[in-house]
């Protein structure tokens, strides 16, 4: 193993390393997994928890591509929840709670049953570095690994500082080490380098917790699953159950502050703004009397519990103390506490749209060593930088997605053009065409462009194109079948809805406020058709058939950014001669060197008017 020159090193096996390495070998690269720790692959560091409100759309447009987060959560689920359905399918988000075991477990499994893929243990302290290009890897037993690409995905392991109250220990996860030496070789390359804070709660023995006292949270009553393939559908499922912090907890909580590393000046670094500790939830929000708890299981067969939402870097001893207070917790017995953890990052706008760091060649970052937060934003970024390796070591095309393809494509195109300054998390709303973007369609997005580049497989095209042929025969059906007003109006009236006089196109009465599918199929000749589809197909009519006029405005919108993308600005442009330019806008454009117009107008300190500057010169 040692003597040979592989095509890709992924170095790490979290979330973003281990879609890297499965995407890379299966695409045919020659492929290394190094990880400090077999048995930690795939590993849920944090929330035994898989989507979410954006983050589901996500773990689904990796399915598409043909990545494994998807077909690892169904088989781990124990939980399912479709949320927001209260709102428009936009903002509709699949989610699972998982076996955190059971996770891991299947995706060493995946791992070991793709070909091409390789597995080494052991640390990597630096990178082998010729001609401003990456050539291998040292590890700490100092084998030179030999490669023409390396992906870095090292998570919080970069020198990483945990934190239990006024207690530091060095390691990237509580019990296992932290990584060092490759932060220090970038930095003497020229690369700029932050650090970030995350944290995550204690975990209880949930033999000592009382529900009675708490809200239950069943699943969905006809759970979904996220990949767009044949995974096993949950046949039962587990409850969370939620409660809430009150004023005697935070009391005793801020009893503690003047040891808690969050206030006493010992961490400095950023944490992330929309998953605050429970301590500083308190302390920000003041005003309120109690904070919501989520009671989550970390699986089948364990009793171990995650508190979700009691994030906390406190002393251990206050952190039982105020959870004692908590209803149901009266009695609760913590299996660890919770901690807070600084790790080095690297500013994203060292990258390009690929990840490549532009510093060095053929060398990729993807996951919190980019900045951002959250199991599904790093998987996405190491499905792309695996994807990327591979092409660049054959002599392919680059392979990237717009903002309007994907929430893949919103989320590297923010990081590269935006960089961020805290820890990074997926929103329906940082996409500006988030209706193109929804969770249901992210198959008919994708899996052809996944199947062009080698990496989406033949079923998975073949399942798409049956999708397709048949929710547009269901909405030509719709659309070409009246219906009477004695048929009709019964339901209009149930609806709320006014009365016709006259018979009107189905797919016209379906666009009325309160009108389904479902309700339309109390006609029987609605009911006879539609009982030839699945619910996949019903949901994918009605979506395209009730939002017709705003998805047509949306692309509307693509085609005018798009004639942006099509201004290329040459890649050593002079941007210092362009004096009329402010000068923030010429620092800015001169460190992230973006490929097109479209590009610099996103990039943040670049106004309007610089655009019309670069506009009239270009031209």
């Amino acid at each position: 193993m040692i003597n040979d020159i592989y095509d890709v090193i992924v170095v790490g096996a979290g979330h973003a390393g281990s879609e890297a390495a499965a995407a890379a070998a299966n695409l045919g690269s020659k492929t290394l997994l190094i990880t400090m720790n077999m048995q930690t692959i795939g590993q849920m560091s944090c929330n035994p928890a898989m989507g979410g409100i954006a983050k589901g759309q996500i773990v689904r447009e990796i399915d598409a591509m043909g990545g494994y987060s998807g077909i690892v959560s169904d088989k781990s689920a124990i939980q399912f929840k479709m949320l927001n359905l209260s709102k428009g399918p936009a903002m509709w988000s699949p989610r699972t709670q998982n076996d955190r075991m059971l996770f891991a477990e299947e995706w060493r499994i995946a791992l070991e049953q793709t070909p091409n893929l390789d597995f080494f243990q052991d640390m990597v302290k630096s990178l082998i570095i010729e001609n401003d290009a990456v050539a291998g890897v040292v590890s700490s037993l100092g084998l030179k690994i030999k490669a023409k690409s390396v992906v870095l995905t090292n998570g919080t392991f970069l020198n990483g500082l945990i934190h239990v109250g006024d207690k530091q220990l060095g390691g990237g996860r509580m019990g296992e080490p932290r990584a060092v030496g490759i932060t220090e070789q970038l930095i003497s390359f020229g690369f700029e380098a932050g650090r970030m804070k995350t944290g995550t709660p204690p975990r209880v023995d949930g033999r000592t917790l009382d529900y009675s006292k708490m809200e239950e949270q069943k699943g969905d009553e006809n759970p979904q699953s996220f990949s767009f393939l044949d995974t096993p559908k949950m046949t039962k499922q587990m409850s969370c159950h939620i409660v809430y912090t009150n004023e005697t907890v935070h009391e005793i909580l801020r009893e503690g502050f003047d040891r808690s590393p969050m206030f006493n000046g010992t961490i400095q670094s950023t944490g992330p703004r929309y998953c605050p500790s429970i301590e500083d939830k308190i302390n920000r929000f003041a005003e309120r009397e109690r904070h919501q708890l989520f009671v989550e299981p970390e699986g089948w067969r364990t009793v171990e519990m995650y508190i979700n939402g009691f994030s906390s870097s406190l002393p251990e001893e206050v952190q039982l103390k105020a959870m004692r207070h908590i209803p149901g917790f009266e009695n609760a017995k913590v299996f660890r506490p919770g901690y807070a953890i600084e790790y080095d990052y690297f500013p994203p706008t060292q990258l390009t749209h690929t990840l490549e760091t532009k510093l060095i060649n053929n060398l990729y970052f993807a996951g919190q060593i980019n900045g951002t937060t959250g199991y599904e934003e790093a998987a996405g970024q190491g499905l792309m930088a695996g994807i990327n390796a591979h092409n660049k070591v054959h002599g392919k095309d680059a392979f990237t997605l717009n903002r309007n393809e994907a929430y893949i494509g919103v989320l590297i195109d923010d990081l590269i053009t935006k960089g961020t300054e805290e820890p990074y998390r997926m929103f329906t709303s940082r996409a500006e065409y988030r209706l193109l973007l929804r969770q249901d369609n992210a198959d008919i997005r994708l899996t052809e462009k996944s199947y062009n580049l080698g990496l989406a497989s033949a079923e998975r095209l073949k399942k798409v194109q049956k999708k397709i042929d048949e929710s547009e025969k269901l909405e030509t059906f719709l659309k070409n079948t009246s219906l009477k007003p004695g048929v009709i109006n019964p339901i209009l009236t149930e609806i709320q809805s006014s009365p016709v006089d006259q018979a009107f196109k189905t797919a016209t009465l379906l666009t009325r406020p309160n009108m389904t599918l479902e309700k339309l199929e109390q006609i029987d000749l609605i009911k006879n058709f539609t009982a030839n589809f699945g619910p996949e197909i019903k949901e994918q009519a009605e979506i395209n058939i009730k939002y017709k006029g705003y998805i047509d405005k949306e692309r509307d919108n693509v085609a005018k950014l798009q004639k942006l993308e099509t201004i290329k600005i040459p890649e050593n442009f002079n941007y210092s001669d362009l004096k009329s330019l402010s000068t923030e806008a010429r620092q800015k454009l001169d460190k992230i060197r973006p490929k097109t117009i479209a590009q610099a107008v996103r990039i943040s300190g670049v106004s309007p008017s610089d655009i019309n500057i670069l506009l009239i010169f270009l031209k």
